[in-house]
């Protein structure tokens, strides 16, 4: 297992790419976490910046989005890569793109958003589909944000 040289403690974004796939047209639950777990999308605007990407119609050959959520600390993605993209791909042009825009907004050129990586669990079946998206959107009830899911404005699922 690689160590950084500074601190003795396991590099764990290099192994939870190890023996990654990403196959087209499989979905996928991608949960990805800001930096130190700093409460950024608490902030309205900030928040509407991630909902706006994850809402954006990307074609279909990138990826089909089906469900997702914007917490204060983290984001939660059902997706289902295209032909043309991979999940790595999808989710670096995601975190960087979003850094970017939240940086320039903030004036803050160069500040950490993101923790490196992602976590990634591949759907085994399509009925698994309704219920990881209602497992997504319920998040903002069991963190206690809100108690009418209608109340939390940064949630989308295309069943709906």
């Amino acid at each position: 297992m690689h160590t950084t040289p500074h601190s003795r403690q396991p590099r764990r974004g290099h192994a939870l790419r190890r023996g990654r796939v990403s196959i087209p047209g499989h979905a996928y639950l991608v949960t990805t976490v800001t930096h130190g777990r700093t409460p950024l999308f608490a902030d309205f605007v900030r928040a509407s910046m991630a909902a706006r990407r994850l809402d954006y119609p990307y074609p279909e050959t990138v990826l089909r989005s089906c469900a997702w959520v914007v917490m204060p600390d983290h984001v939660h993605w059902l997706l289902v890569p295209g032909e043309r993209k991979s999940l790595s791909l999808i989710m670096q042009g995601f975190k960087s793109g979003l850094a970017r825009l939240l940086n320039e907004y903030e004036s803050k050129p160069g500040r950490r958003i993101w923790q490196a990586g992602y976590h990634d669990h591949a759907l085994r079946s399509a009925e698994d589909l309704r219920a990881t998206a209602r497992y997504i959107v319920a998040n903002p009830l069991r963190a206690g944000l809100v108690t009418d899911i209608g109340h939390y404005p940064f949630w989308n699922a295309i069943w709906l």
